[in-house]
């Protein structure tokens, strides 16, 4: 039996990466999962497609967490598919690098929307719904340890991301939900090889540092998600677990 057996999740931007790790996994555990996407309506339907096949419950749900409406209805998907939530895992999120010179408005805003406002937005919908003894899992970064140069816009999100992890533990605590964040260090994905993170110079830094002596792969996030998500977890909240191999 697994540990999340009649359990209903949602995981933003889970159609690639760590998000669609995530949401095979909690599937595996016995959890029916909301697979939300915004752009990449055939990515999640590829996740939904090897949850059913591997005999889970799942289901695409296209939404844009920046929007209030949206979020809404995401979470709304999970209450009408399968009548609760149990688990939610903000994992949508964005990053661009740039010095100080280079940054430009619409950057800061594109990163502070997604990776703050939409978390913000989609707990606010999902706090009603939760069942006591649900799970926040809000996915940060170690990069707010590293505090890397170029990376100040960025950065700046992930230390919110953080903040609001410690304030939501304690405005949520009432309803026994526990609010926890999930700070991942180099982790190898599509995201990180488009953009060009991996085979660079940054990826051999990052690796060097990390006594592992490795990348991360989705999968090394996604059994510590489970960790958060369950049972196992029940006496923990307001914490920031990095998961980076040391880095």
């Amino acid at each position: 039996m697994g540990k999340l057996k009649g359990k209903v999740a949602v995981v933003t931007g889970a159609s690639k990466g760590i998000g669609a790790a995530i949401a095979k996994s909690l599937a595996s555990e016995g959890a029916s999962v909301v697979v939300n996407y915004a752009s990449s309506k055939s990515g999640a339907e590829t996740v939904v497609a090897a949850i059913t096949a591997a005999g889970g419950k799942a289901v695409a749900v296209s939404g844009d967490v920046t929007k209030a409406v949206e979020a809404t209805g995401i979470i709304d998907a999970a209450i009408k598919n399968y009548g609760r939530l149990d688990i939610l895992v903000n994992n949508s999120g964005v990053y661009e690098f740039a010095p100080l010179e280079a940054i430009t408005e619409e950057s800061f805003h594109k990163q502070f929307n997604i990776n703050v406002l939409g978390l913000l937005l989609t707990t606010q919908a999902a706090a009603k719904h939760l069942s006591e003894g649900g799970s926040v899992i809000n996915i940060g970064s170690s990069i707010t340890r590293l505090k890397p140069a170029t990376s100040a816009v960025y950065t700046a999100t992930k230390g919110a991301v953080d903040m609001i992890t410690s304030v939501l533990s304690k405005e949520l605590a009432p309803k026994k939900i526990r609010v926890n964040s999930l700070n991942p260090g180099l982790v190898e994905t599509e995201g990180t090889h488009s953009t060009g993170v991996m085979g660079s110079d940054f990826e051999t830094g990052l690796v060097s540092q990390t006594p592992l002596g490795r990348a991360g792969q989705p999968n090394d996030i996604a059994a510590v998600a489970i960790f958060l998500a369950s049972e196992d977890s029940a006496w923990l909240t307001g914490e920031i677990v990095v998961a980076s191999g040391g880095l």
